[in-house]
């Protein structure tokens, strides 16, 4: 059986890049962490750092032992909150994490609840892009989050966490003020489009393989000729008349001037928004309260904002 402690040490190299700055954090030697590390590399019978580099290297093993070991060590440090709690002699704790379009617009009334109703309780807010939320959901490193998912990104379907639906959050045609489509009275399609300069997010990122999923469904491709992750800085560019773009409602809550949002008609793609948390991880008092905050803000602000509300708060 592998030594937890060992797994300790090796996870403190992999997060400082050297023994000694490991030694340093965890009072130990730096020969006593090279021991830990020796002995853990005979119990599982691989190499799991490469010696010798600046900063230390873990091996693909390492990499996979420290991944787990990440996981390990959330769920005991879960354990202690769950027990101190019960003996009441510590206050709740809550890690949330949530992307960024949400928390400008759903998570300030849910978050002004909160606070309230359960004032005593340690809340800690992690801002992250979608595919970093997941993993940390997963490891443990986070208690509950918020999440979206999409045809278009069947990772993320697949992962295995209790889910509670909140929101559907429509993606809108965004373009430069005065543009001939803008004009229109008649709802636009997705397709009106096709022939348009487009600005968008990276080829890897969620929001373009939305994006290009749905334009693909409509006949055509959307060409980008400028790639932006952030919300506001496409705006921009869509305000300085260099493209047209797709951007989910909660992005263009408030929109930019110089810039025109349009509903589709139909063939928009939709971002589910779930809140979510591992089915094994720490299900206290605190995740039940956000939960029921989760709920009240979605009924509150989605609907004002375009998004539909897939959750009634019960009180």
């Amino acid at each position: 059986m592998i030594d937890v402690r060992r797994l300790r040490v090796l996870r403190e190299v992999a997060v400082h890049g050297s023994f000694s700055a490991a030694a340093h954090a965890l009072t130990l030697t730096q020969s006593a962490v090279s021991q830990h590390v020796a002995t853990l590399e005979r119990e599982v019978g691989q190499r799991l750092v490469e010696r010798g580099t600046r900063p230390v290297e873990l091996t693909e093993a390492g990499y996979a032992l420290t991944r787990h070991a990440t996981g390990i060590f959330a769920r005991l440090d879960d354990a202690e909150q769950e027990l101190a709690e019960i003996a009441g002699r510590r206050h709740g704790r809550l890690r949330f994490g949530t992307f960024p379009t949400a928390l400008a617009t759903l998570m300030p009334p849910a978050f002004e609840r909160f606070g309230r109703t359960h004032p005593d309780v340690t809340l800690t807010v992690v801002d992250d892009h979608l595919q970093r939320l997941v993993p940390r959901l997963e490891t443990g490193e986070l208690d509950l989050a918020l999440i979206y998912d999409h045809e278009a990104l069947p990772e993320i379907s697949a992962r295995d966490l209790e889910r509670m639906p909140l929101a559907d959050d429509p993606f809108q045609a965004v373009l430069p003020a005065g543009h001939r489509l803008a004009r229109r009275r008649r709802p636009l399609e997705l397709s009106d489009l096709s022939g348009e300069p487009w600005i968008g997010g990276s080829p890897n990122s969620a929001w373009y393989r939305i994006t290009a999923h749905a334009c693909r469904l409509a006949g055509f491709t959307p060409h980008a000729s400028l790639a932006s992750d952030d919300y506001i800085a496409v705006q921009a560019l869509v305000a300085a008349g260099l493209g047209v773009s797709l951007i989910p409602g909660l992005a263009v809550a408030h929109p930019l001037p110089g810039v025109e949002v349009r509903k589709l008609a139909s063939g928009a793609p939709v971002r589910r928004i779930s809140a979510a948390r591992p089915r094994d991880g720490y299900h206290g008092p605190p995740v039940a309260a956000m939960l029921e905050s989760l709920r009240a803000a979605a009924a509150q602000v989605a609907p004002s904002i375009g998004a539909t509300s897939l959750a009634i708060s019960s009180s």
